[in-house]
Order: C-alpha cells, then structure tokens, then sequence
C-alpha cells in the first residue's frame, strides 16, 4: 500500500465495536494498534495519519472501550484496540474487553499485524511480555514499537531499548523506535506495516 494512503484527508473514523458480531465485512485488510492505557497509542496513530486529533487523545487512561475502526483510504482499516492494564476500569467491563480482544486478535482473517506500543522510559511491564508472547505463542504477525523516544537523550534511549529488547526475546531489528512529537521513526513503521499488507 503507498505510503500516500496513510496521509491526510483519506481517513475516516467509521465505527466503534463492542461485540464480534459487529464487526465490519471482512473486505479490507485490518492493521491494529495495542498498548497499556496512556502509552501514547491514539498519538502513534494521529502521527501517522497526519492529523492532530482524529483519534481522541485521553488523559483518563482506560478511556478507549471499543474496537475503534479507523478506515485509510479506502483499502484498509486502522483498529484501536482499548488500553490494558488499568485498575479503575470494572472487572466485569475488563473482562467482557478481554473476551472481545482475544476473540478479534486470534479469529479475524483480516488482520495483517498487530502494533504493540511499548513507552520507552519504563522496565518492561508483565502486561507487554504477556501480549507479546500470547501473542506469538497465537501466530499472530505482530510487531513492537517503543515510543516516547524524544523523552530520553541518544544514549539511555539505545540502553532502554536493549533492556526491553532482552526482556521480550527480540532483536533490534525487529522492533522500531518512534516518536510522536518529532515523527522519528515514523517512515520506518509505515514501509515495515505496508510489507505485512503486501
């Protein structure tokens, strides 16, 4: 998929899902985005798509309860999966999300990859290690971005990542590196997505 596709004026917010059932024709190929509550997701995706709010940015963690469909120029959709790892969220709504988000990210032929977006600044959370193994252990194409990397200088910005690198049993290559603010990194992970679409 070009890279022009991911730019502004070919996106559109279509609908929020709350139940398998409801989820759109499986006629496009689906990128999804997934993340602990407040790791900067809805901002990954806004830099990526060129705008500034077309996916609401929170500062109550917890706030994404759906599956949020996302459709870029016409030939794909971007899904927002709902932040993990937040305690004020109810169990049983925690629960009825989980069932959701497994049953999407282990049954939908569509999805091409999902994006685990992982803040840079931190050790690595149990919750990302979980996704990221179930996650393999599922066969689901996946792939790590460490975000927040304007936050931390050049030095401790290559240890942290060795760090979360070590701790999730990948390798350099096979995670990015990004930021909202500046966009550093943002091509890398636009052509990395467009070969799971090829």
């Amino acid at each position: 998929m070009p890279m022009s596709h991911w730019s502004k004026g070919e996106i559109s917010f279509v609908k929020g899902v709350y139940k398998t059932a409801n989820l759109p024709d499986l006629d496009l190929p689906e990128v999804a985005f997934a993340g602990r509550s407040n790791v900067g997701k809805s901002s990954l995706i806004n830099k990526m798509i060129n705008r500034r709010n077309l996916v609401k940015v929170s500062s109550r963690p917890g706030k994404t309860q759906a599956l949020n469909y996302f459709l870029a120029g016409d030939q794909l959709y971007l899904v927002d999966l709902p932040g993990y790892g937040y305690a004020k969220v109810p169990r049983k709504l925690k629960n009825d999300w989980q069932g959701l988000i497994s049953a999407y990210l282990t049954s939908r032929v569509s999805l091409r990859c999902v994006v685990v977006i992982i803040d840079i600044r931190h050790e690595l959370k149990a919750l990302d290690l979980e996704l990221v193994t179930w996650l393999r252990s599922e066969g689901v194409p996946h792939l790590v971005v460490y975000t927040k990397i304007d936050k931390l200088k050049r030095g401790p910005q290559l240890q942290q990542a060795a760090l979360l690198d070590a701790g999730l049993g990948i390798r350099s290559g096979e995670r990015i590196l990004f930021s909202a603010k500046s966009g550093e990194g943002k091509e890398n992970l636009i052509s990395t997505l467009d070969q799971f679409l090829a």
